[in-house]
């Protein structure tokens, strides 16, 4: 029999292993070999055969497991010596997980590769607090935006006016340790600092929290309540729908709806 050698993009969702959809984990099952992020369930990990390798390639603030380049080399050399390669992402590999860097090394090797989309942070994080990201009349845009670049500073690429003038909802990525700087940023150009936001601490995870408030006093909020990456920060007028009341709530593992939220001190 002939080596199959295939590199597939898959998302593994925002934290919820349920999230993952059935083309991805039939890739998944299929894999020879895992390279996978340290944002991904375990119990997704479990999914692969018994004698398919199992790398963690996991990023962390700060902390770099293994080197982009070479994750890169790895999926390669691993596609062309076992065959079936899955490189797990957490959330959606598209958004904001350096994708085209890994598309760029496969293609340039000849390989062949797919890209399997996952349920992203934003989304997953919209539905767990029960609001929209989209309302007719109220927000018809959406912009993703990574509050931070590739160094763990805050984004200097940023349209800060557009950001501030944009009459929809405000997702920003990695954004926990530049709170302070996104919401006096956007507040200082013009948007309501009464407008309502939330911070999602681990969107979809068993451990998942909602931090709520305004935007002008999100920051200090989510600091007093010990927030930590990952996180996203989610401003705009569908947010005042939100489950969560200003307050820092906790879902519960086994919680199926956001009216089962419990109320946790912040």
């Amino acid at each position: 029999m002939s080596l199959v050698s295939r590199v597939s993009f898959v998302g593994a969702g925002p934290g919820d292993p349920e999230l993952i959809t059935l083309k991805a984990l039939r890739r998944l099952r299929e894999a020879d070999v895992v390279i996978h992020d340290r944002l991904v369930p375990v119990e997704l990990l479990h999914e692969a055969r018994a004698d398919a390798e199992i790398i963690d390639a996991g990023k962390a603030p700060g902390r770099h497991c293994l080197a982009q380049v070479e994750i890169n080399w790895l999926l390669v050399d691993r596609a062309r010596r076992r065959g079936r390669v899955v490189r797990l992402k957490g959330g959606d590999p598209a958004v904001f997980g350096r994708l085209a860097e890994e598309i760029d090394a496969v293609r340039s090797a000849g390989l062949p590769f797919e890209i399997i989309p996952g349920v992203t942070a934003a989304t997953a994080a919209a539905a767990r607090a029960g609001i929209s990201l989209t309302e007719r009349g109220h927000a018809s845009m959406v912009l993703l935006a990574a509050a931070t670049d590739h160094t763990g500073r805050t984004s200097s690429a940023l349209d800060w006016d557009l950001l501030a003038r944009a009459e929809g909802t405000l997702v920003f990525y990695m954004g926990v340790r530049a709170l302070e700087t996104v919401t006096a940023s956007l507040t200082a150009l013009g948007r309501d600092p009464r407008e309502p936001a939330i911070v999602v601490e681990r969107a979809g995870a068993p451990d998942e929290r909602i931090i709520a408030g305004r935007l002008g006093e999100i920051a200090a909020a989510a600091r007093a309540a010990g927030a930590q990456s990952p996180a996203v920060l989610i401003t705009g007028p569908t947010v005042a729908s939100a489950s969560a009341p200003l307050s820092t709530r906790r879902i519960p593992a086994d919680a199926s709806t956001p009216a089962a939220l419990s109320t946790v001190d912040a």
